[in-house]
């Protein structure tokens, strides 16, 4: 049974907290993400993807708890749950994404992606706005639409009023 994925949804205005990824497996590693895309050449050839904030759910946690665990692991910031806001998942694995409030706290690499932070496995907090979903190559590409709509202030019953925002989370 593959583990579930916990995430955390942190929103300043219509922009969403995302970690850009560039990755490049060592040669003779298995890389999933290779296979997912259909590389079969020699070597990984590395890849940029960008993702929100969130990991596994470990044994006992409830995913709730999961989530600000790992918001606060490798963001460094502190925040609530709000509510859940979609389910789906991420590569195979079951995901629950959550909408995170009272967000306290500057937003700074930490925990495990900061001590992997190297040339082969670089990560980068930053706001991202929809336009910036494709380009940025949010995975997984299904929650971009869903995470449009609650950016949007005409898209359901949130305004930029009543949303969760966060205090002193510009990202460095």
């Amino acid at each position: 049974m593959p583990i579930p994925r916990a995430v955390a949804v942190v929103v300043d205005g219509h922009r969403v907290l995302v970690i850009q990824r560039y990755r490049k497996t060592p040669p003779g590693a298995r890389c999933t993400l290779c296979e997912a895309t259909g590389h079969h050449g020699p070597g990984c050839p590395g890849h940029h993807y960008t993702l929100l904030p969130g990991g596994h759910v470990e044994d006992g946690e409830s995913s709730q708890a999961a989530a600000v665990r790992e918001l606060r692991e490798e963001t460094s910031l502190d925040a609530r749950i709000d509510r859940l806001v979609w389910t789906g998942l991420h590569y195979d694995r079951p995901a629950r994404y959550y909408l995170m409030t009272d967000v306290r706290g500057r937003a700074v690499l930490s925990g495990e992606e900061a001590e992997a932070h190297g040339p082969d496995n670089t990560y980068r907090l930053r706001w991202a706005a929809p336009g910036d979903f494709a380009a940025l190559n949010l995975v997984p590409a299904d929650i971009r639409a869903p995470l449009t709509r609650l950016l949007e202030p005409a898209a359901g019953a949130a305004t930029a009023g009543d949303r969760p925002r966060p205090s002193g989370t510009e990202p460095d």
